[in-house]
């Protein structure tokens, strides 16, 4: 695996590692161990699977807070995504900062977010999959998020929002 840091810390790109042959190919997908020496939370509580319909689908912002902060671990394997994370850590260098990056199915990219940044995605092909590990169990209680399109955080989504929850287009405004 191939850990590449982002401009919030914390956060990474992560690549596969291929070994190619004449039958294709083979790469690890996750390793508590390579986790472990990038100080990135490997627990795995759950693993959660998403599948959308039209391109352009918002699903975010959404965290957790104490006592069930999570991390998250997501690939797309089926189409393509743009994700993003958003520090929400007042002691961070980068809170309130925005990362975005585009998963596909076809490179196996993956993203890191660590606990206490919000995520969400949007879809940029019809029928996309997101596969994502939480290191924390899904807590209704702790669960808090903020509508993508907060003027604080200024996410520039690629595409219009065709799709969206009734609960992602009603989180509040950060600070409201």
């Amino acid at each position: 695996m191939i850990f590449t840091p982002t401009k919030i810390p914390g956060v990474y790109v992560v690549d596969l590692e291929r070994r190619e042959d004449h039958r294709g190919f083979f790469a690890r997908g996750f390793c508590a161990r390579e986790f472990q020496a990038h100080g990135l939370t490997p627990a795995i509580a759950q693993i959660n699977i998403t599948f959308n319909h039209v391109k352009g689908t918002v699903r975010g912002l959404h965290f957790q807070v104490a006592p069930a902060e999570e991390a998250k671990f997501l690939r797309c394997v089926h189409g393509a995504v743009f994700d993003v994370t958003v520090d929400l850590r007042p002691d961070s260098p980068t809170y309130l900062q925005w990362f975005g990056v585009e998963l596909t199915a076809e490179s196996g990219r993956a993203l890191y977010a660590p606990p206490m940044c919000a995520h969400g995605y949007q879809t940029l092909t019809d029928g996309a999959v997101v596969m994502y590990s939480a290191s924390a169990f899904y807590t209704p209680e702790c669960e808090r998020g903020f509508r993508p399109d907060d003027p604080t955080f200024s996410i520039e989504w690629p595409l219009a929002i065709s799709a969206i929850s009734d609960k992602d287009k009603s989180w509040p405004l950060f600070g409201a």
